[in-house]
């Protein structure tokens, strides 16, 4: 068995030389070629990246890997197809934007082995440029997540499990026993659904057993226009919301509800309601219908768990300006609303006159 399986989910990223970087990136490891592949998993694009990958396995037989979908499932399903042909005892993601250093893989999985983890990590950085200038790193995880996972390490995960992509996992903890080439449908993520690896972050982190975090930055996220980060549509919230459902359905289903209902009842707080809630009502132009839209996303929060403003991670971690607006639409949707749009159109029209001294 192959050492380790790379899965590149791909859909439009031909223009800019975009993708063409990340794979450069992937095929530049300091690892032993045979001791890895790359299975890369066009989903169904319109512009010519099938054809770039195409290229790349022709160039390189037996280490790279082209699968065409024969129609678009979001990333969790090329996630999925890639799993199904993953021959490697570790498995990692990337996103098709983005890049790595060339020993990127290489000390992940030495810093695996070392404390006999199931789970590898590190940090990231944000960038605009096509590069590897070291930028502001920023932590995908903290130490004290690291090491032999107890139950308290496990609730620190489960509350901020980080980028699912900065990170390796011993096949096993994803995929049990499922033996690549098996006629079995590989179903490990949702598929259709944009924020898919929301639903399933919570469970890999409470199967690992230990968790092994290099505090570096190694890794390269590309922020652009297009990126599902900055687009913000209806097919988006909904898609938020649902990954947070199947979050829950995961906890039910595996057993481990019970035990760590509150680290839940925040995640799904976060997920479901707050990021949901702030992004529709900051997207611009307003996604139609956001009024309705965020009435009933409050109303379904307090369905789901009706004290949550009384969690005490969400006491701790959520801002104050955002508990107070949270608890003011959880009394008045019109109240709530008037003032955050009056809130908006005031800053906005700061931002103008600062951006006007200024130029």
């Amino acid at each position: 068995m192959l050492k380790l399986s790379v899965i590149v989910p791909v859909y439009n990223m031909a223009e800019g030389g975009k993708l063409e970087f990340c794979i450069d990136s992937l095929l530049a490891q300091t690892l032993d070629p045979e001791e890895y592949e790359i299975i890369a998993v066009d989903d169904h694009s319109t512009d010519d990246s099938l054809k770039i990958l195409k290229k790349y396995e022709s160039d390189r037989p037996g280490h790279f890997f082209a699968v065409a979908s024969d129609r678009n499932r979001h990333q969790g399903g090329a996630k999925n197809r890639g799993l199904a042909m993953a021959r490697g005892e570790w498995i990692g993601f990337i996103d098709a934007d983005d890049w790595v250093t060339p020993d990127y893989y290489e000390r992940l999985l030495s810093a695996a082995e070392s404390a006999g983890a199931d789970m590898a990590g590190c940090d990231y950085c944000f960038t605009k440029e096509h590069g590897f200038e070291p930028g502001e790193r920023i932590p995908n995880n903290r130490p004290e997540q690291a090491g032999v996972l107890d139950d308290e390490k496990k609730r620190l995960l489960l509350l901020e499990p980080g980028s699912l992509v900065v990170k390796i996992y011993r096949r096993e903890l994803i995929l049990g026993l499922y033996k690549p080439g098996s006629s079995e449908r590989v179903d490990i993520f949702p598929e259709d659904i944009f924020y898919e690896d929301n639903a399933v972050a919570g469970s890999w982190m409470l199967r690992a057993t230990c968790f092994a975090y290099i505090p570096e930055a190694l890794y390269f996220y590309y922020q652009h226009d297009t990126s599902t980060v900055h687009s913000v549509n209806m097919k988006n919230l909904e898609d938020r919301k649902k990954s947070a459902y199947l979050m829950l359905g995961a906890a039910r289903e595996e057993g481990w509800y019970g035990d760590y209902t509150p680290e839940l009842e925040y995640r799904f707080s976060v997920l479901f309601y707050k990021n949901t809630l702030f992004s529709a009502l900051q997207a611009k132009p307003h996604p139609a219908g956001v009024y309705g839209f965020t009435k009933a996303l409050a109303r379904r929060m307090r369905d789901v768990f009706p004290d949550f403003q009384d969690n005490p991670y969400y006491v701790e971690k959520v801002h104050p300006e955002e508990k107070k607006l949270i608890g003011m639409q959880q009394r008045s949707q019109l109240l709530f609303y008037l003032y955050y749009r009056l809130l908006w159109f005031y800053r906005d029209v700061i931002r103008g006159k600062k951006k006007a001294s200024d130029s």
